[in-house]
């Protein structure tokens, strides 16, 4: 199985636990800190978007033309929209922690796990500078992971 079927697999399987979370009316929580960790992760996501640009808008888990982006959001987290929808989810677990909403979420962490990783391995080869930025980046928590 090629890359490219991989991370349209490994997206599906994440659009799964989302659907999940919206059909069972696990999004929505009435708990502050909760929201605020929501609320968060919507701004981080806004913040990601604008500044990597339109330019990341594809279903496959590969480079786009330009160069590394390394700025704003990037600067402390190589995927802060992945990121974004595992602390937005993770919220949600939070404040409705049933079997099904961990279900879900670990299909979510899963999915977009994979989709690091794919993308990792095509940005380590499309940019000579991916391997200094990785050392000093984390993955989807500043300084941890």
């Amino acid at each position: 199985m090629n890359t490219k079927t991989i991370s349209f697999i490994a997206l599906g399987i994440a659009f799964v636990g989302i659907i999940i979370f919206i059909q069972k009316s696990f999004i929505i929580s009435k708990n502050p800190v909760t929201i605020i960790i929501q609320l968060c992760a919507i701004a981080l996501m806004i913040w990601a978007r604008i500044t990597f640009g339109m330019r990341s808008f594809h279903a496959g888990a590969n480079t786009t033309e330009g160069k590394l982006v390394t700025n704003g959001p990037y600067r402390w987290l190589r995927h802060p929209i992945y990121a974004a929808l595992i602390y937005f989810f993770g919220a949600c677990v939070i404040s409705f922690h049933e079997p099904l909403a961990i279900g879900a979420y670990l299909l979510i962490i899963g999915g977009l796990l994979v989709r690091m990783i794919l993308e990792e391995k095509a940005l380590t080869s499309a940019y000579a500078d991916y391997g200094d930025y990785r050392r000093r980046t984390k993955r989807i928590i500043p300084y941890v992971f």
